[in-house]
């Protein structure tokens, strides 16, 4: 656990500088384009995630584990598994960037309600490989634990892509924020790429050339399970956010973005250090009873951490709408309590979910993925038009509860494969 604290640390202060960056961010946002415009940006920053999740889906958690299973073999041990990687990596873009392209008009239509908004659309395609590179890269350095390299690059990312986002806004408004949010992730792979040039490990010869079916199924089913979370929880959060627009109006869907966007803010401390830390130590064990040590002594770590930091925004929800946003927001106020219990939950099911990763546990994993997305939009569906944006929050907290309960009951099932 020291180690796991260690690297909290260091995650937990590159977190405080995205945070502080979402603070400024996010305040631009609401003077600039106010609640309406906020939920907009939202929508192309969920659309962003999907598309990247999908394309670079062989370059996540498969690359992590197989690259941290066989590190100390050296590069010539997890180059199979990073060709693999590779040539799924490219074949998913040739399908993605002409076919989002083909349907920018119909994806605008339908997330903004207006045609016009293509144009957003086709950059955030056009943009596809430097995202797809920033979770390649990211991926290899996690998996080979170098975390202050790791997490040193992300501020000059968050620096980086924070004044792109600062100088779009401010210069076009609106229009910059909606360009800013679609190039974000971007940045951040054009940093990564310039980073790691003179890596030992980044040669041509690590990277291209012949592979085996082994190593081209591995990665595959890293691929599925992957673009499922990557797609479940943006699109599922688009489908509600539309829910709370029809029902509710876009000002409540603003409010209801603007509390959201605090919690993923706020865990991210922990995720960050979940996914730099927790997955690849999961992955380099094999025996059952280190398994249920280390996701025993994980859970005793997350749960008051993540309940301590939840309280800590509730008591501050006044302050923080008053630093983040503007009046307009005020609204924002009453749908916090719920979102946060529901945050707790979802931080303490992570911990038993990161298992089906390290494990390659490919149908349970993609299996609750489907189906607790679903059951979020289904309970959204049904509460929003009669509670408004706190229906979701409420939706969002009942799915969680579920999702441990389901967890806590299959676990060994799962972690152990």
């Amino acid at each position: 656990m020291k180690k796991l604290a260690g690297v909290a640390v260091f995650s937990g202060m590159l977190t405080l500088l995205r945070l502080g960056a979402g603070f400024v961010i996010a305040k631009l946002v609401a003077v600039y384009a106010g609640p309406a415009g906020f939920a907009m940006v939202g929508q192309v920053q969920n659309l962003s995630t999907a598309l990247t999740g999908i394309v670079a889906a062989p370059a996540g958690t498969g690359v992590v584990r197989y690259t941290a299973a066989h590190r100390k073999d050296g590069f010539d041990a997890c180059a199979p598994w990073w060709k693999a990687a590779s040539r799924w990596l490219l074949a998913l873009l040739i399908v993605a960037i002409p076919l989002t392209c083909a349907l920018a008009g119909v994806l605008s239509r339908y997330l903004f309600g207006d045609g016009r908004y293509a144009w957003v659309i086709v950059i955030a395609a056009i943009v596809l490989p430097f995202n797809a590179v920033n979770t390649l890269l990211a991926s290899v350095l996690n998996g080979l634990e170098q975390y202050k390299k790791y997490i040193g690059l992300g501020f000059l990312s968050v620096f980086l892509s924070t004044g792109l986002m600062i100088f779009l806004t401010m210069t076009e408004h609106l229009m910059g924020a909606l360009v800013a949010a679609a190039l974000f992730t971007a940045v951040s792979g054009l940093v990564l790429l310039g980073a790691v040039l003179r890596q030992p490990w980044f040669k041509s010869r690590y990277w291209w050339g012949a592979v085996n079916a082994r190593d081209v199924k591995g990665i595959g089913a890293y691929i599925l399970m992957t673009a499922t979370s990557a797609v479940c929880i943006p699109v599922s959060t688009i489908l509600v956010r539309n829910f709370i627009a029809v029902f509710a109006g876009w000002e409540q869907a603003g409010n209801w973005h603007a509390v959201t966007r605090i919690s993923e803010a706020y865990l991210g401390v922990i995720t960050l250090a979940l996914s730099t830390y927790y997955l690849p130590k999961l992955s380099s064990l094999h025996d059952a009873a280190l398994i249920r040590r280390e996701v025993g002594l994980t859970a005793a770590f997350v749960f008051p951490l993540g309940a301590i930091l939840a309280f800590t925004v509730y008591i501050l929800r006044d302050v923080v709408i008053a630093l983040l946003f503007t009046k307009e927001f005020s609204g924002a106020r009453e749908l916090f309590s719920v979102q946060l219990i529901g945050d707790v939950f979802k931080i303490v099911s992570w911990v038993l979910a990161y298992p089906m990763l390290a494990r390659g546990a490919t149908t349970w994993f993609v299996g609750t993925e489907v189906g607790f997305s679903v059951l979020y939009v289904v309970l959204a569906r049904l509460s929003i038009p009669v509670w408004g944006a706190q229906g979701a929050n409420a939706a969002f907290a009942v799915t969680y509860v579920a999702y441990l309960a389901f967890l806590l009951i299959n676990f060994r099932k799962f972690a152990f494969k």
